[in-house]
């Protein structure tokens, strides 16, 4: 099942790829997965505020892209990738 236009995928974002295969994938398999990413966001969290790190966190949230461009946007990009590889593998 090819979801996407292979001339598309090479020459879009993660971010834009993400939005397009979400609409497009079985539903229950991309529900699944934006489940999994809330999930890991909660423990994350949880683990922050077990560590008293809630105010770094908040401190240095707004400035990360900012302060960090090249490793905020591979961060964000592998988080879109490796959902579309989990949502696009289910839906084979």
């Amino acid at each position: 099942m090819n979801i996407f236009d292979d001339d598309d995928f090479m020459t879009t974002t993660p971010a834009k790829n993400f939005m397009s295969i979400i609409k497009t994938a079985n539903q229950n398999i991309v529900e699944m997965e934006i489940e999994k990413m809330f999930a890991r966001l909660a423990l994350a969290e949880k683990m922050i505020e077990e560590n008293g790190l809630e105010e770094l966190y908040e401190k240095q949230l707004p400035s990360f892209a900012v302060a960090e461009p090249k490793e905020y946007q591979e961060r964000v990009n592998s988080l879109f990738l490796e959902t579309v590889g989990n949502i696009v593998t289910q839906c084979e």
